[in-house]
């Protein structure tokens, strides 16, 4: 079985036996197209085809027959934007989620045009990374082009109308558009309103368990692929993370720290914030995943590594290691909490909790006793600061969480690991399969076609690497701080709005 995780900057194709195992996986990478700070689109062909040659190199790499492959079953990066017309032919790069364009018309839907009743309905909070809001911006500044629009896709639809000619949605990927009633599954009329389109302008809902036939035959030979090979629309990236690593049981929470990183739980209805700080998101129409991304998270780290470790970077290079591994040592020479620095960690703006594309990073509490060692350790308790700050969000919904399971390259370091157990006051596991989204398609898919009869089959296919329990004194020391780093965000929205109106102003950004 092939799970396809198309990402914002690579797409990869795993193919696993029943049991989990791997038995070949094949990356492709393609440019985010960033032309100025507000910008961030990608080349749809170029995603197709990258599609199409992971598949066909795993298919390479294990030797499998085509008639071997029960199904290929679906990621895919949230919220990306595609206007297409009436042959199907994209009238613009697609935007991403990081398309920050829609700002302007983003804050009038909150501030004049009931967004906050929209979010309500939807789960998908206001903000410039929504389709409802890139829509939006569409309609009123790019006239021409909405009105030759005939669909706004987002790449997944894009992948499955070139190879079965057909626009379909899965509950999931609609979810997360801001455009979807979420106790009705079904599309949202005052968002439709909002947007100013009807729903002919959108794909077909499906579940994300819906099953595909009749790939097209040119298609099916380039990836090595016998033409009735069925294929499963599957679901979002974020949601297929959590089924991947085991985190769909009550009070069990998925954080992931990538270049970016999100928290997320599993529920069995829609459940929405109402002060509107997390979002909540289709998984299969029984369960439900509520949580928050947050734009700041390893890109962090390698900021710090950027700015301020040039010799250490040398340090690692002499030594043939990474200086990743350099910096944390170095950072493990301080002690839980910086030595009161703390580390706001706003440098792209923030998504959840915030919700402020103006936030922006600061360091706070700096005395002549703070060197480089402690900079560098409040900047990775920083990240995880704001990844507790979402928890707590969550928690007001669902309770304190049983268990932590920790993902994405930031669970390569023990020092990250422990201080997530510390700062959280709550044990955290690291699975063993780092390939969480696409093993959470290939789960969907065994379930889909009535292999296994619940998605709870993932137990058997995750292992664990590492387990942390919080230091007690660890804990203590964080539970001062936490306080003081939660009020000063709320404190600084002005100053933030006023700094991001002078950088603008005078070209930082």
């Amino acid at each position: 079985m092939i799970g396809v995780d198309i990402g914002t900057t690579s797409t990869k194709s795993v193919l696993f036996k029943q049991d989990g195992s791997i038995l070949a996986s094949a990356h492709a990478e393609y440019p985010l197209y960033t032309p100025s700070a507000d910008i961030a689109e990608q080349d749809p062909e170029q995603i197709l085809a990258a599609v199409i040659e992971t598949i066909r190199q795993v298919m390479l790499r294990s030797a499998a027959a085509p008639e071997q492959v029960m199904f290929v079953s679906f990621s895919s990066a949230m919220h990306s934007l595609i206007p297409v017309d009436a042959g199907g032919r994209p009238l613009m790069r697609g935007m991403t989620w990081a398309d920050n364009r829609s700002a302007g018309w983003t804050l009038k839907l909150k501030q004049e045009l009931g967004g906050h009743d929209i979010f309500l309905r939807t789960g998908t909070p206001i903000h410039p990374m929504s389709p409802l809001t890139k829509i939006l911006w569409m309609r009123h500044e790019q006239p021409e082009m909405f009105a030759q629009t005939a669909k706004f896709i987002s790449i997944k639809e894009y992948v499955f109308f070139k190879l079965f000619g057909q626009y379909v949605i899965d509950h999931s990927m609609a979810s997360c558009t801001g455009l979807l009633e979420l106790n009705k599954l079904d599309w949202d009329q005052g968002a439709l309103d909002t947007a100013g389109i009807t729903s002919d302008r959108l794909s077909r809902l499906v579940p994300t368990t819906h099953e595909m036939k009749g790939l097209d035959p040119s298609y099916a030979q380039q990836m090595g692929l016998s033409p009735e090979t069925p294929f499963i629309v599957g679901a979002t990236d974020g949601v297929l993370s959590n089924l991947g690593v085991n985190a769909i049981d009550p009070g069990v929470v998925a954080v992931t720290i990538g270049t970016s990183g999100a928290i997320r739980t599993v529920v069995d209805r829609p459940v929405i914030d109402p002060k509107g700080r997390i979002f909540c998101y289709a998984l299969t129409e029984q369960l439900w995943v509520i949580g928050g991304p947050v734009n700041n998270g390893g890109v962090i780290f390698r900021w710090a590594r950027d700015e301020f470790a040039a010799s250490e970077v040398e340090t690692a290079k002499r030594l043939g290691i990474s200086p990743y591994d350099v910096l944390t040592k170095i950072a493990e020479r301080v002690r839980p909490g910086s030595e009161g620095l703390l580390f706001h960690p706003y440098l792209a703006g923030e998504r959840a909790p915030l919700w402020n594309p103006d936030a922006r990073g600061s360091f706070f509490g700096l005395t002549l006793h703070h060197q480089k060692e402690h900079m560098i350790r409040a900047v990775l308790e920083g990240v995880i600061y704001n990844l507790y700050t979402v928890m707590l969000a969550m928690e007001e919904q669902i309770g304190q969480p049983s268990k932590i399971m920790a993902t994405g390259g930031f669970a390569r370091s023990a020092l990250w690991r422990q201080m997530m157990a510390d700062i959280f006051d709550q044990p955290v596991t690291v699975p063993e399969s780092i390939e969480s989204s696409c093993l959470g398609a290939v789960v969907l898919g065994l379930y889909a076609t009535g292999r296994v009869d619940s998605l709870r089959a993932v137990a058997d296919m995750v292992g664990s690497t590492h387990q942390h329990v919080p230091v007690k004194e660890n804990s203590a020391l964080y539970k001062e701080l936490l306080p003081i780093f939660i009020r000063l965000s709320r404190k600084l929205e002005d100053e933030y709005a006023d700094l991001a109106q002078y950088q603008r102003k005078h070209g930082a950004l």
